[in-house]
């Protein structure tokens, strides 16, 4: 059956709930693309919405500082919060995933990010992502929402958007620790975010009050894309970790852990020795970011004890799980070089976010670790875990690469950077 045929039976069955045909066909990522572009139709027929926003917003970065900001709401009304709290997704298939996400609709409205308390549209969106609740919300549309179906690692899948010619939001309760640092003006945005992290409020809530510039001095708040606001919190979170753990001893022996979640292989080693980190990732043909590739992608960033200058070359991810590995070394009052393996399989078909990143390593890093003593055992336990080889990993990693040329764990750790 060709593709154009298999378009068609998707067609017809797309008022079937879970029709076989239509998940039958979805190993092809431009087919399940399809798939939800059509859901999702329904949602593009009318100018006007109303629902509870799950205290959601969006804030763009194309033609910054020119962008466009506004609420994501979906049709319905009620306890929408898990809708933006990808804490609780862990669990979740892709497809449960791109299905609720796709019901929320971005409404959007040009702005530019230092007008952040100037305007009334300006300010809805700031008490909006201020609320501790889902606040019911009406748009109305300058013309009906297009779909465009966004494919990014970093930022969670939506709906369809539209510019909007009105935005009203009701039955607002601000959360009360992120309102202290929407009125202390004095407090720079790292201390507001770190602050609040330490204070249990979620991650994903302080990446949502960044984007709408509810932190920071009083002259120098504005709007943060909210791809950036993502890895802005992650990074400086980690980096703060990162002060204690490097107080901390060394743990005295490897620790591996591994776990499989939406056909990722997540393999994550603390190996005895100062801080170090590096994170690799090895993308299978037929996934998103080798769609039509042959040949398994591997690419990898690292940084020293003394940390790293330029921007990560796998993106926001890197920041994503380095939080995690911090809150982990944390808790173990241990130092360590932590080398992370990724294996994502055909399974993966579209990318839904960062958190993805950050609450998987979280997820795999609870889990009870192996424990191992040697070099050649890390190796071994490699090969047993991952598909790709052990030589292919060390072609690709410049920690198993150094530790691969030591005789012994004991030689790399005296003759490593890591100490």
């Amino acid at each position: 059956m060709n593709r154009s045929s298999i378009l068609d039976e998707i067609d017809k069955n797309l008022r079937v709930k879970r029709s076989d045909i239509v998940y039958k066909h979805m190993k092809d990522p431009a087919l399940l693309r399809y798939y939800y572009k059509v859901k999702m139709m329904p949602l593009t027929e009318k100018l006007e919405l109303s629902g509870s926003s799950p205290t959601d917003v969006f804030i763009g970065r194309y033609n910054y500082p020119n962008v466009m900001i506004g609420p994501m709401i979906p049709p319905e009304f009620g306890d929408t919060s898990i809708l933006a709290t990808p804490e609780r997704w862990r669990h979740f298939s892709i497809d449960n995933i791109v299905d609720s996400r796709s019901k929320l609709v971005r409404g959007t409205y040009l702005s530019n990010v230092s007008h952040v308390e100037k305007g009334v549209m300006e300010q809805q969106i700031r008490d909006l992502a201020l609320a501790e609740k889902p606040a019911d919300s009406e748009v109305g549309f300058k013309r009906k929402p297009y779909v465009k179906i966004a494919l990014s690692d970093e930022v969670q899948p939506y709906g369809p958007s539209g510019e909007m010619r009105s935005f009203l939001v009701h039955n607002i309760k601000a959360n009360k620790k992120i309102e202290r640092y929407y009125f202390d003006t004095d407090a720079k945005a790292s201390t507001s975010i770190i602050e609040l992290y330490e204070r249990g409020i979620p991650v994903s809530k302080i990446q949502q009050g960044l984007s709408a510039g509810l932190f920071g001095l009083s002259k120098k708040r504005k709007f943060v894309p909210t791809r950036w606001s993502i890895t802005a919190v992650d990074d400086t979170i980690a980096k703060n970790n990162l002060e204690m753990v490097k107080s901390y001893s060394s743990i005295d022996a490897i620790y591996a852990y591994y776990h499989v979640s939406l056909d990722n292989r997540w393999l994550i080693f603390f190996i005895p020795g100062k801080w170090e980190y590096e994170s690799a990732e090895a993308w299978y043909p037929k996934t998103i970011w080798n769609e039509n590739g042959v040949d398994v992608s591997i690419y990898s960033s690292y940084e020293s004890y003394s940390g790293r200058k330029g921007y990560a070359e796998i993106g926001g991810c890197y920041y994503a799980a380095k939080l995690a590995v911090t809150e982990k070394l944390k808790m173990l009052n241990s130092q360590a070089t932590v080398l992370i393996l990724r294996e994502v399989h055909e399974g993966y078909l579209m990318p839904v976010g960062v958190w993805n990143v950050r609450e998987h390593v979280r997820e795999t890093l609870e889990s009870t670790p192996t424990i191992l003593n040697t070099k050649d055992e890390l190796l071994n336990f490699i090969k047993s875990k991952m598909d790709i080889t052990v030589n292919e990993w060390i072609k690709n990693c410049r920690i198993l690469k150094e530790l691969s040329h030591q005789k012994s764990l004991k030689g790399y750790i005296n003759n490593s950077t890591l100490i």
